[in-house]
Protein backbone atom coordinates (compact mmCIF):
# COMPACT_ATOMS: atom_id res chain seq x y z
CA UNK A 1 0.00 0.00 0.00
CA UNK A 2 1.50 3.70 -0.97
CA UNK A 3 1.62 6.60 1.58
CA UNK A 4 -0.81 8.33 -0.03
CA UNK A 5 -3.20 5.61 0.88
CA UNK A 6 -2.80 5.65 4.49
CA UNK A 7 -2.82 9.36 4.28
CA UNK A 8 -6.04 9.72 2.39
CA UNK A 9 -7.26 7.28 5.35
CA UNK A 10 -6.60 9.07 7.92
CA UNK A 11 -7.74 12.31 6.39
CA UNK A 12 -11.25 10.49 5.66
CA UNK A 13 -11.48 9.55 9.67
CA UNK A 14 -10.33 13.00 10.63
CA UNK A 15 -12.83 14.46 8.44
CA UNK A 16 -15.71 12.20 9.74
CA UNK A 17 -14.81 13.20 13.04
CA UNK A 18 -15.20 16.46 12.32
CA UNK A 19 -18.50 15.72 10.47
CA UNK A 20 -19.39 14.31 14.17
CA UNK A 21 -18.77 16.99 16.15
CA UNK A 22 -20.46 19.15 13.72
CA UNK A 23 -23.57 17.20 13.77
CA UNK A 24 -23.40 17.21 18.02
CA UNK A 25 -23.25 20.92 17.70
CA UNK A 26 -26.44 20.90 15.02
CA UNK A 27 -28.40 19.50 18.01
CA UNK A 28 -27.19 21.84 20.40
CA UNK A 29 -24.93 19.16 22.33
CA UNK A 30 -21.58 21.39 22.53
CA UNK A 31 -23.08 24.53 23.49
CA UNK A 32 -24.65 24.59 20.19
CA UNK A 33 -28.16 26.02 19.33
CA UNK A 34 -30.21 23.50 17.23
CA UNK A 35 -30.32 23.66 13.77
CA UNK A 36 -34.24 24.43 13.78
CA UNK A 37 -33.56 27.41 16.24
CA UNK A 38 -30.61 28.45 14.89
CA UNK A 39 -30.60 31.79 12.62
CA UNK A 40 -33.39 33.30 14.37
CA UNK A 41 -35.48 29.83 13.11
CA UNK A 42 -34.88 30.94 9.75
CA UNK A 43 -34.87 26.37 8.89
CA UNK A 44 -37.78 25.77 11.53
CA UNK A 45 -40.49 23.31 9.83
CA UNK A 46 -42.78 26.15 9.32
CA UNK A 47 -40.58 28.85 8.14
CA UNK A 48 -40.77 28.43 4.52
CA UNK A 49 -43.52 26.90 2.31
CA UNK A 50 -40.68 24.90 1.52
CA UNK A 51 -39.24 23.37 4.85
CA UNK A 52 -39.72 19.66 5.48
CA UNK A 53 -41.40 18.04 8.31
CA UNK A 54 -39.44 17.20 11.11
CA UNK A 55 -39.57 13.83 10.94
CA UNK A 56 -37.64 14.27 7.42
CA UNK A 57 -34.42 15.04 9.47
CA UNK A 58 -34.27 11.37 10.63
CA UNK A 59 -32.56 10.48 7.22
CA UNK A 60 -29.39 12.06 8.96
CA UNK A 61 -29.23 9.31 11.02
CA UNK A 62 -28.72 7.38 8.11
CA UNK A 63 -26.20 9.14 6.71
CA UNK A 64 -24.05 9.19 9.09
CA UNK A 65 -23.95 5.92 10.11
CA UNK A 66 -23.64 5.11 6.32
CA UNK A 67 -20.35 7.80 6.59
CA UNK A 68 -19.56 5.58 9.59
CA UNK A 69 -19.49 2.27 7.76
CA UNK A 70 -17.45 3.97 4.88
CA UNK A 71 -15.04 5.08 7.09
CA UNK A 72 -14.30 2.20 8.72
CA UNK A 73 -14.62 0.06 5.27
CA UNK A 74 -12.08 2.14 3.43
CA UNK A 75 -9.46 0.66 5.94
CA UNK A 76 -9.87 -2.58 5.23
CA UNK A 77 -6.87 -4.56 3.42
CA UNK A 78 -8.94 -5.09 0.41
CA UNK A 79 -10.14 -1.77 0.03
CA UNK A 80 -7.00 0.36 1.01
CA UNK A 81 -5.37 0.25 -2.50
CA UNK A 82 -8.23 0.41 -4.84
CA UNK A 83 -8.64 2.13 -7.30
CA UNK A 84 -12.19 3.40 -6.63
CA UNK A 85 -11.12 4.45 -3.07
CA UNK A 86 -8.62 6.44 -4.03
CA UNK A 87 -10.68 8.34 -6.45
CA UNK A 88 -13.34 8.55 -3.66
CA UNK A 89 -11.74 9.35 -0.46
CA UNK A 90 -10.70 13.15 -0.90
CA UNK A 91 -14.07 13.83 -2.31
CA UNK A 92 -16.07 11.92 0.77
CA UNK A 93 -13.54 13.74 3.10
CA UNK A 94 -14.90 16.83 1.36
CA UNK A 95 -18.38 16.46 1.77
CA UNK A 96 -18.20 15.06 5.88
CA UNK A 97 -15.88 18.86 6.38
CA UNK A 98 -18.73 21.17 4.27
CA UNK A 99 -21.32 19.34 6.22
CA UNK A 100 -19.69 20.25 9.18
CA UNK A 101 -18.85 24.05 8.30
CA UNK A 102 -22.11 24.61 7.03
CA UNK A 103 -23.72 23.62 10.96
CA UNK A 104 -21.18 26.06 11.79
CA UNK A 105 -21.86 28.75 9.26
CA UNK A 106 -25.64 28.38 10.25
CA UNK A 107 -25.00 28.66 13.50
CA UNK A 108 -22.96 31.75 13.54
CA UNK A 109 -26.80 33.41 11.02
CA UNK A 110 -24.89 33.36 7.87
CA UNK A 111 -27.84 31.97 5.91
CA UNK A 112 -26.08 33.57 2.70
CA UNK A 113 -23.20 31.95 3.13
CA UNK A 114 -24.45 28.65 4.26
CA UNK A 115 -26.24 28.76 0.90
CA UNK A 116 -22.63 28.77 -0.95
CA UNK A 117 -21.60 25.86 1.38
CA UNK A 118 -24.56 23.65 0.60
CA UNK A 119 -24.07 24.44 -3.41
CA UNK A 120 -20.65 23.56 -2.97
CA UNK A 121 -21.92 20.22 -0.62
CA UNK A 122 -24.22 19.75 -3.74
CA UNK A 123 -21.68 19.81 -6.20
CA UNK A 124 -19.19 17.79 -4.47
CA UNK A 125 -21.81 15.02 -3.98
CA UNK A 126 -22.39 14.94 -7.93
CA UNK A 127 -19.17 14.00 -8.10
CA UNK A 128 -18.96 11.50 -6.32
CA UNK A 129 -21.81 10.15 -7.64
CA UNK A 130 -19.90 10.63 -11.20
CA UNK A 131 -17.20 8.45 -9.52
CA UNK A 132 -19.42 5.88 -8.16
CA UNK A 133 -20.85 5.42 -11.80
CA UNK A 134 -17.89 5.13 -13.15
CA UNK A 135 -16.94 2.07 -10.99
CA UNK A 136 -18.41 -0.96 -9.52
CA UNK A 137 -18.63 -1.87 -6.30
CA UNK A 138 -16.99 -5.15 -4.98
CA UNK A 139 -19.42 -6.82 -3.03
CA UNK A 140 -22.85 -6.08 -1.13
CA UNK A 141 -21.14 -4.16 1.64
CA UNK A 142 -19.30 -1.64 -0.15
CA UNK A 143 -22.58 -1.07 -2.78
CA UNK A 144 -24.91 -0.62 0.90
CA UNK A 145 -22.05 2.10 2.63
CA UNK A 146 -20.56 3.42 -0.73
CA UNK A 147 -23.25 3.79 -3.16
CA UNK A 148 -26.27 3.03 -1.02
CA UNK A 149 -25.51 5.78 2.19
CA UNK A 150 -23.94 8.35 -0.88
CA UNK A 151 -27.00 8.97 -2.74
CA UNK A 152 -28.85 8.83 0.31
CA UNK A 153 -27.05 11.56 0.95
CA UNK A 154 -26.85 13.35 -2.68
CA UNK A 155 -30.81 12.91 -2.68
CA UNK A 156 -31.43 14.79 1.04
CA UNK A 157 -28.99 17.24 0.15
CA UNK A 158 -31.09 18.33 -3.51
CA UNK A 159 -33.76 18.91 -1.37
CA UNK A 160 -31.79 20.52 1.52
CA UNK A 161 -30.80 22.97 -1.01
CA UNK A 162 -34.03 24.39 -2.08
CA UNK A 163 -34.88 24.93 1.60
CA UNK A 164 -31.75 26.28 2.28
CA UNK A 165 -32.33 28.98 -0.51
CA UNK A 166 -35.82 29.45 0.26
CA UNK A 167 -34.98 30.09 4.40
CA UNK A 168 -32.49 32.44 3.33
CA UNK A 169 -34.31 34.51 1.13
CA UNK A 170 -37.86 34.19 3.33
CA UNK A 171 -35.15 35.70 6.00
CA UNK A 172 -33.84 38.64 3.63
CA UNK A 173 -36.93 39.60 3.24
CA UNK A 174 -38.25 38.50 -0.52
CA UNK A 175 -42.29 37.87 -0.24
CA UNK A 176 -43.06 36.89 -3.78
CA UNK A 177 -42.24 39.85 -5.81
CA UNK A 178 -46.28 40.06 -6.53
CA UNK A 179 -46.53 36.46 -7.04
CA UNK A 180 -48.27 34.10 -4.32
CA UNK A 181 -45.74 32.71 -2.66
CA UNK A 182 -47.06 29.31 -2.73
CA UNK A 183 -46.78 29.60 -7.20
CA UNK A 184 -42.79 30.54 -6.00
CA UNK A 185 -42.92 26.87 -4.33
CA UNK A 186 -44.32 25.08 -6.40
CA UNK A 187 -42.35 26.37 -9.30
CA UNK A 188 -38.97 25.26 -7.12
CA UNK A 189 -40.37 21.76 -6.10
CA UNK A 190 -41.14 20.96 -10.08
CA UNK A 191 -37.18 22.12 -10.42
CA UNK A 192 -36.34 19.97 -7.66
CA UNK A 193 -38.28 16.81 -9.19
CA UNK A 194 -36.76 17.97 -12.49
CA UNK A 195 -33.43 17.39 -10.78
CA UNK A 196 -34.34 14.11 -9.59
CA UNK A 197 -35.40 13.03 -12.45
CA UNK A 198 -32.41 13.87 -14.01
CA UNK A 199 -30.36 12.30 -11.88
CA UNK A 200 -32.77 9.20 -12.04
CA UNK A 201 -31.42 9.18 -15.90
CA UNK A 202 -28.17 9.85 -15.17
CA UNK A 203 -27.63 7.43 -12.53
CA UNK A 204 -29.55 4.66 -14.45
CA UNK A 205 -31.97 4.37 -11.46
CA UNK A 206 -29.93 4.48 -8.69
CA UNK A 207 -32.87 3.96 -6.04
CA UNK A 208 -30.84 5.98 -2.80
CA UNK A 209 -30.65 8.74 -4.77
CA UNK A 210 -34.05 8.99 -6.02
CA UNK A 211 -35.78 8.26 -2.36
CA UNK A 212 -34.19 10.58 -0.17
CA UNK A 213 -35.45 13.24 -2.80
CA UNK A 214 -38.91 11.10 -2.56
CA UNK A 215 -38.45 11.08 1.50
CA UNK A 216 -38.15 14.88 1.50
CA UNK A 217 -40.53 16.02 -0.81
CA UNK A 218 -43.21 13.74 0.46
CA UNK A 219 -42.30 15.38 4.16
CA UNK A 220 -42.30 18.40 2.78
CA UNK A 221 -45.72 17.87 1.67
CA UNK A 222 -46.87 16.41 5.02
CA UNK A 223 -45.86 19.94 6.45
CA UNK A 224 -48.01 22.14 4.16
CA UNK A 225 -51.01 20.06 4.24
CA UNK A 226 -50.64 19.35 8.06
CA UNK A 227 -48.67 22.28 9.73
CA UNK A 228 -48.13 26.20 9.27
CA UNK A 229 -47.88 27.92 6.71
CA UNK A 230 -51.32 25.36 5.06
CA UNK A 231 -50.44 25.49 1.75
CA UNK A 232 -52.41 22.72 -0.71
CA UNK A 233 -50.96 23.96 -4.27
CA UNK A 234 -47.29 23.32 -2.40
CA UNK A 235 -48.12 20.28 -1.37
CA UNK A 236 -50.11 18.64 -4.07
CA UNK A 237 -46.64 19.89 -6.53
CA UNK A 238 -44.28 18.12 -3.47
CA UNK A 239 -45.89 14.90 -3.40
CA UNK A 240 -46.43 14.58 -7.19
CA UNK A 241 -42.72 15.45 -7.65
CA UNK A 242 -41.79 12.56 -5.05
CA UNK A 243 -44.17 10.60 -6.65
CA UNK A 244 -42.75 11.18 -10.01
CA UNK A 245 -38.85 11.19 -9.17
CA UNK A 246 -39.60 7.48 -7.56
CA UNK A 247 -41.46 6.12 -10.01
CA UNK A 248 -38.62 6.99 -13.05
CA UNK A 249 -35.51 5.33 -10.84
CA UNK A 250 -38.19 2.41 -10.40
CA UNK A 251 -38.89 1.87 -13.69
CA UNK A 252 -35.43 2.36 -15.05
CA UNK A 253 -34.39 -0.32 -12.45
CA UNK A 254 -37.03 -2.67 -13.66
CA UNK A 255 -36.19 -1.71 -17.56
CA UNK A 256 -32.67 -3.04 -16.80
CA UNK A 257 -33.30 -5.58 -15.10
CA UNK A 258 -35.73 -6.99 -17.55
CA UNK A 259 -33.17 -6.01 -20.45
CA UNK A 260 -30.49 -8.52 -18.80
CA UNK A 261 -32.49 -10.94 -18.80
Amino acid sequence: MHLTDRIQQVVVTVSFAFCVIGSMIGVGIFGGTPIASAAGGALAADATLIAPASPAFSVWTVVYLGLAGYTVLQWFPTAASADRQRSLRIPVAGTMLLNAVWILVVQAGWLWVSVAVIAALLALLSRVLVILMRSRASGLLERLLVGGSLGVYLGWVCVATAANVAAALTSSGFDGAGIDPAWWAVAVLVAVGGVGVALAVRSKGRVAVAAAIAWGLAWIAVARWDGAPHSVPTAVAAGAAAVVVLGVALSLRVRAATSAV
